[in-house]
């Protein structure tokens, strides 16, 4: 962990996590859009233009007619329709290159330059490793949609949403520390009550966003769109049986998946009203009480929209929203443990 505080390198943090954040949004964008599969290469310099001719862009059309997606969903589809997801896609790609810069000319800068120490400098080496581990996870998600089905592994659409949650993470408490400062042995202080409750409500908030990726790649949000029953009834019949053994249902059955999804939300409520109740029960300093009140906030909005995303039949600006309230959530969790152990670390001084 970095010791040392510096302004210019907390904003350069945060407007980079802040950018990460951004490119989820537009990958859920790209997804809803059914536009993630419509770039069938990976070219890192030579795909940084788009086709500038018309015989380039029939040469692109033609690779792509030869995907399962052309012939199993879009074999209608014509060129001019095939350049609006083309654009899109590469907007996608265009701006992960532009977070690779804003990643890497100020580390470069900063380092060089002796305001981040050489020996300090692991973690932000890990954030760049990291930042190049999403590209390839990326490209190996598309992949998976190019062989023999339309659609991408849920699988690892969610481990790409989750490594990038990481790499939010790590960079949200990185440019934290440089806020607030960097504890030198805040690893060692117990765990208070408190900071317990905020952690599960985190596991708990992780799980659901699990089921959220599941439900995206498996498109089981199309399957049901009444709120709360499902197929007429609370709880639909043969959860359990359609896949063997009874267990897979949990991660590869869009009804059971969807079921999870819709449900699970509300241990997140009972998570975070317990976070809410322990710090409001204690004199704790007024950033964290108002920390936790747009916590719970934030998961009765999230709620809210998901049953709108039903309601609607997965409305995209309604799914979007639904996604950027997720990363809020996820945000403020990470800022109230921080916040919470830091005063864990002062009461064990």
């Amino acid at each position: 962990m970095p010791r040392t505080q510096n302004r210019a390198v907390m904003y350069w943090i945060f407007a980079f996590a802040s950018f990460a954040a951004f490119l989820v949004v537009f990958g859920g964008f790209v997804r809803l859009t059914r536009s993630g599969l419509s770039i069938v290469e990976w070219n890192p310099v030579s795909g940084a233009l788009p086709p500038l001719s018309q015989q380039a862009w029939q040469q692109e059309f033609a690779k792509y007619q030869q995907t399962p997606e052309y012939q199993k969903v879009n074999s209608k589809m014509t060129l001019d329709q095939y350049k609006e997801i083309f654009i899109v896609e590469w907007l996608h790609r265009i701006f992960a290159r532009v977070a690779g810069l804003i990643f890497a000319i100020p580390f470069f800068y900063f380092v060089f330059n002796k305001t981040i120490p050489w020996k300090e400098v692991g973690l932000y080496v890990v954030m760049g490793v990291l930042f190049l581990a999403q590209a390839v996870l990326g490209w190996v998600m598309v992949a998976s949609g190019l062989v023999d089905r339309p659609s991408v592994s849920h699988f690892l659409l969610t481990s790409h949403l989750f490594l990038a949650l990481t790499l939010i993470g790590i960079s949200l408490w990185t440019a934290l520390g440089h806020r607030f400062g960097f504890p030198h042995d805040a690893g060692g202080a117990r765990w208070s009550g408190t900071s317990k409750a905020v952690f599960g409500t985190l596991i708990a908030l992780l799980i659901q966003i699990a089921y959220g990726g599941f439900t995206s790649g498996l498109k089981a949000g199309f399957m049901s769109s009444t709120w709360p029953l499902m197929f007429g009834r609370l709880m639909p019949p043969d959860m359990f049986d359609q896949l063997k053994p009874a267990i897979a249902n949990v991660i590869d059955n869009p009804m059971t998946v969807l079921f999870i999804h819709r449900w699970f939300a509300f241990v997140v409520l009972i998570a975070a009203g317990i976070a809410y109740w322990r710090i409001r029960s204690r004199k704790l300093p007024r950033n964290i009480e108002a920390g936790v009140t747009v916590l719970v906030l934030l998961v009765l909005v999230q709620i809210v929209l998901g049953i709108t995303i039903l309601l609607s039949h997965v409305e995209i600006a309604v799914a979007l929203l639904h996604q950027a309230n997720a990363l809020a959530l996820f945000v403020a969790l990470v800022y109230l443990l921080h916040r919470l152990r830091a005063a864990d670390q002062r009461a064990a001084s």
